[in-house]
């Protein structure tokens, strides 16, 4: 994703969701109902602070599965540090970035869902996690908030 474009993609996220959203920057404090949004050009990862909390990293580094930001840098990060506290959603998209980190959080014990074909426009992304095994549950547009929260709360 271009630079300028991820920051009008936050902003707009953010007038229309009852969650904060904003692009991350490095060194951003993690909290329940933060959104962060990977800067354009920056790979985006969890790293946990001194005090034993978390923060988002953002950083320049070569592209990865052809993509930078780039889906398994951050689900690689969220695997080694939640573990099976974790849960990974991968949404319609082309490629196959995100499916093996996708595939690191559901060997550590996360949930993990993947957008249906029926739903997505294009079925890239959740059809290489899928078919890698990532993918605990299969789940449309519609039907994957009410999920999240079942399981989450469940």
């Amino acid at each position: 994703m271009p630079p300028v474009f991820t920051r009008l993609y936050a902003e707009r996220l953010d007038s229309v969701c009852a969650v904060e959203v904003r692009e991350a920057k490095n060194g951003d404090e993690l909290y329940p109902g933060l959104v962060l949004i990977a800067p354009g050009s920056y790979h985006l990862r969890v790293k946990k602070d001194a005090k034993g909390g978390y923060l988002a990293e953002c950083f320049q580094a070569e592209k990865v599965n052809g993509h930078c930001p780039s889906v398994d840098v951050l689900f690689n990060s969220v695997a080694e540090r939640f573990g099976g506290r974790a849960l990974g959603v991968i949404l319609t998209g082309m490629g196959s970035d995100g499916a093996k980190g996708l595939l690191a959080m559901r060997e550590k014990g996360a949930k993990t869902i993947g957008q249906d074909e029926q739903s997505c426009v294009v079925y890239g992304m959740p059809k290489a996690a899928f078919n890698l095994g990532a993918v605990e549950r299969q789940a449309s547009l519609e039907e994957i908030p009410p999920l999240i929260s079942a399981w989450l709360h469940g």
